[in-house]
């Protein structure tokens, strides 16, 4: 299920807005398929909105918000989210990344729904069957958070004050109640998903899935049980993975302690220094660097732990030891730091836990048991200062490890786990890359993927959680849970099992723990499809997916390990292509959050701007960087969509009338499929429809072809003037409509839904397609056009001549571009308000062209304006030499204040700058009117 052209872009054209969507054809539609009814003023608009849905733009002033909801619900009731595949072609299949079900929509969220929903609406428009997977995941932890708080604010119970099957109850029932808000806010996006088939990671078919998947990978040996280092939640008391703990640098304390060393005399102690004091009692041994000449005499010799009444460690050397931190020597806990922990592995230490799940120091501290980790903290160091063991405390900033989900400091902790053999499964996936099986874009993050895979370590699975998954491991009463266990699909089948080896009286009971809620994740791309049961019809119909898409974020989170799953239990990779997006980020580059007070709400955002801006203006970043959301950018992208809504308007305005039997006849002879029709319209259609057939919608909806047309649509000569315009404003502006949809899907629609002969939805009609070749000299031809008419218009305004005075003019050029520039002489005099008796082509400058406005509108291309026509001369030379006087003075003012010593000593340098700019300002304002008064002097002598 390979993509066409998955290529990099930038926003130039409507090809590079998105890389995984438009080819570099160029396309168009054939207007040999329209069918024609016969409508008058109005009835386009009475039609559209008979069915209480859609607006039409001749009613309605602009795109009404509010129908964004009500065109939405129709799509879905009409089953148009739901793939068609009777056209048989290639699947387009995407697995949305599913949200949490505690969560509220954010940005991010808003983000990969725009990138999917375009990708999804192009596919479909495209004739492929096309399948977008919604779902939400369970989120273990998250869910579990909300639902104790909830009960401890609303009941005031605990968690642990209710049975296990009391609790998940009430989590299902909060689930039920507010579970569905993200997914009505996703489809608040336009996200037209197949609501039909939407999973929840907990649901019937999935643990289905998960179960199968944890009993194949311990029956391949992938998954074991250990005690092992993790990162442990004090207040979630839960195992969290190495993904989950963010690091911050934050301000603390460096303790220096004083062990003495054993049999010594009292100036014979080592002094380490430490930020975690509480952790001493499990110390194992102190280590200093072999080639440290302070300290080589101890080594092989023991030190008291202090506060532990004389229990001793040994003294040893190890080059791990960093010389130059503190004072040299390291307390090695094995037991509560990750690095003293491999260290302790590698040189055979004891491992001493001295803390709690809780956070409480266990009885290992003596007189400190019971006490909080940071509480006993306090108290230790007090006591170290009564007994003469402390040295010293300093302020010290260090990488302080927090929870991702409840902002704790994590603990170090070593703990009975379930993990997963990673090696194996990594290898597969590196391999996938390295053979193009499956494409990273942007493909910069091929080599961050590449490295962590290769640097991988295995995955810790196993949560002390209520909530998610149940590990289906049932244990033996009174043998050892580590030894003796069964691990089996149904409680049923561990009970046959465990009978056929312990005999029929075994009693078994299961493993409290849940799965990590990304090992669920991991498998959702085919478990969602009916995997376990490869015979499904949907898994045979739509695995492997096509792509993915998520945030660069969750690389390793999910689509690292969705890839390493995917290849091990289907065999394939589970989507050809991954594309990242970057993180959305405030006006100046900030990362969003509720501390800076930064946070957009893409509801509000909705409401404000429009869906269709706040999708559009998502989608013109580049993949896989940050975008930085303005209110500038979605004002600009709010005001675009006005625009297309009156030129909606414009184009219903200006189309016959309904029993204009022959209009329409005419309409419908263009053949703009062809290059011979093409080749016989006037320049501005000519431009336009060239335009459109290099898929720059949003250029081809400029108001310059617009007032363009109306030097045709606006004669009275009959059809054969008019309908030329009428044909192409009507074709381009249906498939602008059709280019623009995958990005603003609202708007869109309703427009379509406004014009002529719509016997089908937008959203499942087909995408424009020719295969006419680019003509770039139609395009420049009418850009000196342009040119021509933005010169004149520019001098017009610089004159200040009234808007409604028609001047003369004179345009020099060569015989080939006088050709094509004077048969547009109608819009050319329209667009710079020329007088037509008065409009000449020549080749040569004119012989008052010495009393004229000289213009370069490009190579080879100039006009004249006779001065006269514009102004009265001494009138402006009065009203120049005015201004002149005034600018003067201000000037000199401001040279006058940057001459001052005493300005520039005192004034702020900000001031200063401020200043030398307005000065460099006024002074080319003197220059240019000072030029511009003697031209009109000049002027004056050459006519007397």
């Amino acid at each position: 299920m390979a993509l066409s052209n998955p290529l990099l872009l930038s926003s130039c054209s409507f090809h590079r807005l998105n890389p995984l969507l438009f080819s570099r054809r160029c396309y168009g539609t054939k207007l040999s398929q329209w069918h024609f009814n016969s409508f008058n003023h109005r009835f386009f608009a009475i039609a559209a909105s008979q069915n209480g849905v859609f607006t039409s733009p001749e009613v309605a002033k602009c795109f009404d918000f509010a129908s964004e909801e009500r065109i939405y619900n129709w799509w879905d009731s009409q089953g148009y989210f739901k793939p068609n595949v009777d056209r048989g072609n290639d699947p387009f299949v995407i697995s949305m990344p599913p949200p949490n079900v505690t969560g509220f929509l954010h940005m991010g969220h808003a983000m990969f729904v725009t990138l999917e929903d375009i990708m999804v609406r192009y596919h479909r428009m495209k004739g492929r069957p096309t399948l977008w997977i919604p779902g939400t995941d369970h989120a273990g932890i998250a869910t579990q958070l909300v639902v104790e708080r909830m009960l401890a604010s609303e009941e005031g119970i605990k968690r642990v004050e209710l049975s296990r099957d009391e609790f998940t109850s009430r989590v299902w029932d909060w689930k039920e109640k507010y579970g569905g808000t993200i997914i009505n806010q996703i489809k608040r996006l336009g996200a037209s998903c197949d609501w039909t088939r939407e999973h929840f990671t907990l649901d019937e078919q999935l643990s289905r899935a998960v179960i199968e998947a944890f009993v194949s990978l311990h029956e391949k040996g992938l998954i074991y049980q250990g005690s092992y280092m993790v990162n442990w939640s004090p207040s979630l008391q839960t195992a969290v993975s190495d993904l989950e703990v963010e690091y911050s640098e934050e301000p603390g304390t460096l303790y220096y302690v004083k062990y003495r060393v054993a049999g010594g005399s009292k100036s014979d102690f080592l002094t380490i220094a430490t930020t975690r004091p509480e952790t001493l009692f499990g110390d194992t041994a102190i280590a200093v660097h072999p080639q440290d000449d302070r300290y080589s005499k101890y080594i092989g010799r023991q030190a008291i732990v202090p506060m532990t009444f004389g229990r001793h460690i040994p003294i040893i050397s190890d080059k791990y030891v960093d010389k130059d931190f503190g004072t040299g020597v390291l307390k090695v806990s094995p037991g509560h730091d990750h690095n003293d922990y491999l260290l302790a592995r590698k040189l055979g230490l004891p491992i001493l836990n001295v803390m709690n799940k809780d956070g409480t120091l266990n009885e290992v501290a003596g007189l400190y048991c019971g006490l909080d980790r940071f509480e006993a903290r306090k108290k230790l160091w007090s006591d170290l200062e009564e007994t003469g063991l402390a040295v010293k405390k300093e302020p010290h900033t260090s990488r302080v490890p927090r929870s991702q989900r409840g902002g704790e400091v994590i603990e170090p902790l070593v703990s009975r786990q379930w993990f997963v053999s990673m090696e194996p499964l990594a290898e597969k996936a590196l391999h996938a890359v390295e053979k193009g099986e499956l494409k990273i874009i942007p493909e910069r993050f091929e080599k961050i993927y590449n490295h962590w895979l290769s640097n991988i370590k295995d995955w810790c699975i196993s949560r002390q959680l209520w909530w998610g998954h149940r590990i289906p491991v049932w244990y033996i009463e009174g043998k050892d849970c580590e030894e003796e266990y069964v691990v089996a699909k149904t409680a049923e089948e561990a009970l046959a099992k465990a009978q056929q080896k312990y005999g029929k009286n075994v009693e078994i009971y299961q493993d409290p723990d849940v799965l990590d809620t990304w090992f669920s994740s991991a498998l959702w791309p085919f478990s969602t499809l009916g995997w376990p049961d490869v015979s499904a019809e949907d898994f045979k119909q739509f695995y492997p997916t096509t792509l993915l898409e998520t945030g660069h974020d969750i690389l390793f989170f999910w689509v690292a390990r969705m890839v390493m799953m995917g290849i091990e239990f289907t065999g394939t990779v589970p989507f050809s292509y991954v594309y990242l997006h970057g993180l959305i980020r405030d006006s100046q580059g900030r990362k969003m959050s509720k501390t800076l007070g930064n946070v957009v709400d893409p509801i509000d955002t909705i409401k404000e701007f429009g869906t269709d801006a706040l999708r559009f203006t998502l989608a013109l970043g580049t993949a896989g960087q940050d975008l930085n959301l303005s209110t500038e950018r979605l004002t600009s992208n709010k005001a675009f969509t006005n625009k297309l809504w009156n030129a909606g308007k414009f184009v219903l305005q200006n189309l016959p009338s309904k029993d204009d039997t022959s209009a329409w006849e005419s309409i419908a002879d263009y053949k703009f499929d062809q290059a011979e029709t093409l080749g016989q319209l006037p320049l501005p259609e000519t431009w336009v429809v060239r335009l459109l057939l290099l898929s720059m919608p949003k250029s081809a909806c400029s108001t310059r072809y617009i007032e363009a047309s109306k030097a045709r649509l606006y004669k009275v000569e009959g059809h054969s003037v008019a309908s030329v315009a009428q044909a192409v404003l009507l074709y381009v502006f249906e498939n602008i409509l059709k280019m623009l949809h995958p990005f603003m899907p609202f708007v869109t629609e309703a427009l379509w839904q406004a014009l002529p002969g719509r016997n089908e939805a937008l959203i499942v009609s087909s995408w424009p397609q020719t295969s006419l070749p680019r003509d770039a000299i139609s395009i420049k031809k009418f850009e000196n056009l342009q040119s021509l008419t933005r010169a004149i218009r520019n001098a017009r305004a610089e004159y200040s001549v009234e808007p409604a005075k028609r001047i003369s003019a004179s345009i020099v050029a060569s015989t080939e571009v006088i050709h094509y520039i004077s048969r547009e002489k109608d819009v050319l005099a329209l667009l710079s308000r020329l007088d037509l008796q008065n409009l000449y082509f020549t080749g040569s400058p004119p012989g008052d062209a010495n009393q004229s406005v000289h213009l370069v509108a490009g190579e080879g291309l100039e006009a004249y304006l006779p001065l006269a026509d514009m102004v009265d001369i001494s009138d402006e030379v009065q009203r120049l030499s005015k201004r002149l006087s005034k600018m003067q003075t201000e000037y000199d003012g401001l040279v006058a204040r940057l001459r001052s010593p005493n300005f520039l000593e005192k004034a702020p340098e900000k001031i200063v700058h401020e200043v030398r700019e307005k000065a460099a300002e006024a002074e080319e304002k003197i220059t240019l009117t000072r030029n511009r008064l003697d031209f009109l002097k000049s002027t004056v002598l050459v006519a007397d």
